[in-house]
C-alpha cells in the first residue's frame, strides 16, 4: 500500500471508530453504570466483533478476487460511493444521545463475561458495519499481493483504533456524556464526519493502492 493510501486510510478508521455509534454509546452506559474496569471486557467484546464482521467481509473479497477482477473494481468504487453516501447521511442524521441507551441496561452489576457477549452481539448484529467493511477493504487490497496479509494488517488497525478510542471514551464517560446529551455539539461532530467521509470517498475513487 503506498503512503497515501496509508493516510487515507488511517484517517478513516480513525473518523469510523471516533464517531459515537452503538458500540461508544453502549461502552459509555458501562462506564457510567458500572465501572471502567468493566469497560475493557466490553471493548474486547466490540473488537473481537470487529473480527468476526472483517472475516465475513474478506471471505466475500476473497471469493469475488478468484471470480473477476472487474467484479471487483466494480465493488471497490460501488464502495467509493457507499463512504461518500455514508457521509451524506451523517449531515443529515438525527441525534442520538447517551440516554436512549441507557434504558436498554440495568444498574446491577453484570459480570464481565455478560458485558464481553452483550458488546459483541451489539457489534456482529450491526449489518452496517458489515457493508461498510466490504466497502472500505477494497479501496486498500492491491489484487497483485497475498489478501491475507493484507487483512490481517488492515484488520488489526481498524480494531486498535477501536478499542484505544471506546476505552478513551469510557476514561472520560462522565463528561462525554453531557457532551453528547448536547444535540447542538453533537450536530456539528456528525457534520464534519460526514463531510470527511464524503471527501474521502471522492479521493478513494481516483486514487489507486498499488
Amino acid at each position: 500500500m503506498t503512503t497515501e493510501s496509508w493516510i487515507i486510510y488511517l484517517a478513516l478508521v480513525i473518523v469510523a471508530t471516533a464517531t459515537p455509534g452503538p458500540a461508544v454509546l453502549f461502552i459509555i452506559t458501562t462506564s457510567t453504570l458500572h465501572s471502567r474496569k468493566k469497560a475493557v471486557y466490553a471493548a474486547l467484546g466490540n473488537i473481537v466483533g470487529l473480527f468476526c464482521l472483517g472475516i465475513t467481509a474478506i471471505t466475500g473479497l476473497g471469493t469475488l478476487l478468484n471470480t473477476s477482477v472487474i467484479l471487483f473494481n466494480i465493488i471497490k468504487y460501488g464502495g467509493a460511493a457507499y463512504l461518500i453516501f455514508l457521509g451524506i447521511k451523517l449531515l443529515f442524521r438525527k441525534n442520538t444521545t447517551f440516554s436512549t441507551v441507557k434504558d436498554h441496561l440495568n444498574s446491577t452489576a453484570l459480570s464481565p463475561q455478560k458485558l464481553f457477549i452483550q458488546a459483541l452481539t451489539i457489534a456482529i448484529g450491526n449489518p452496517k458495519a458489515i457493508v461498510f467493511l466490504t466497502a472500505l477493504f477494497p479501496q486498500f487490497i492491491n489484487i497483485e499481493k497475498p489478501l491475507t496479509l493484507q487483512f490481517s494488517i488492515l484488520i488489526s488497525v481498524l480494531m486498535f483504533f477501536s478499542f484505544l478510542f471506546l476505552m478513551s471514551y469510557a476514561l472520560l464517560a462522565h463528561k462525554i456524556r453531557g457532551w453528547l446529551n448536547q444535540p447542538t455539539k453533537i450536530e456539528y461532530f456528525n457534520r464534519i464526519s460526514g463531510s470527511i467521509f464524503i471527501g474521502f470517498g471522492c479521493l478513494l475513487a481516483v486514487s489507486s493502492n498499488k
